[in-house]
């Protein structure tokens, strides 16, 4: 399995496990962690702290091992780093994304519908510039006969799918997320 594929399948089964705690329950140990958690966590924080455990179990050296983070190349790491310094701007990632559905490679656009920072809106206006054929229809996709999110595919083999109550990042929805990405990945339809 490729090492991205592997990270990312690893990061959304944690964020599965903490969302998808009982309630009441303390949380004593942890994917990725050998032995129990030097504190007990009642999963009625998570939510609340999830950016910050994320940190704590994004630092944990058996988790770098396990994503094969080679020692000395980052250090300690941020959810959300706003120091990083970049020597290019990208005005705009239409070529990007042209270029590579050109060359044949599939692509998967997803979007929450209650993301206020980025709203599913905006990224319908941005697939609407590609200028791309509908092959079919805006429709809701299912998960046990309850609407997840709505879909539509488009030629050069894209898909845009929101994500029923989701944000601009996958940890909002992790269950609903999961399912609509091993669906795409193995080419059924969603």
């Amino acid at each position: 399995m490729s090492s991205w594929i592997f990270k990312l399948l690893l990061t959304q089964l944690f964020l599965v496990l903490i969302q998808h705690a009982d309630s009441s329950s303390i949380i004593r140990y942890l994917p990725g962690f050998e032995g129990p958690l030097p504190f007990e966590l009642e999963t009625g924080y998570i939510g609340t702290y999830r950016y910050l455990l994320s940190e704590y179990w994004a630092n944990n050296e058996s988790v770098r091992r396990a994503l094969k983070v080679v020692k000395g190349t980052k250090g300690k790491w941020e959810r959300c780093d706003y120091n990083v310094r970049c020597n290019k701007d990208i005005i705009s990632s239409i070529p990007y994304h042209m270029n590579i559905s050109i060359k044949g490679y599939r692509s998967l656009i997803l979007s929450g519908d209650h993301d206020m920072t980025i709203p599913f809106v905006s990224t319908q206006d941005w697939i609407r510039s590609l200028n791309y054929s509908i092959i079919e229809k805006w429709r809701p996709w299912m998960i046990n006969n309850q609407v997840a999110g709505y879909t539509k595919t488009y030629a050069n083999r894209m898909t845009f799918a929101t994500v029923k109550g989701g944000g601009h990042t996958l940890e909002y929805k992790p269950e609903e997320s999961s399912i609509m990405f091993k669906r795409w990945i193995s080419g059924q339809p969603l």
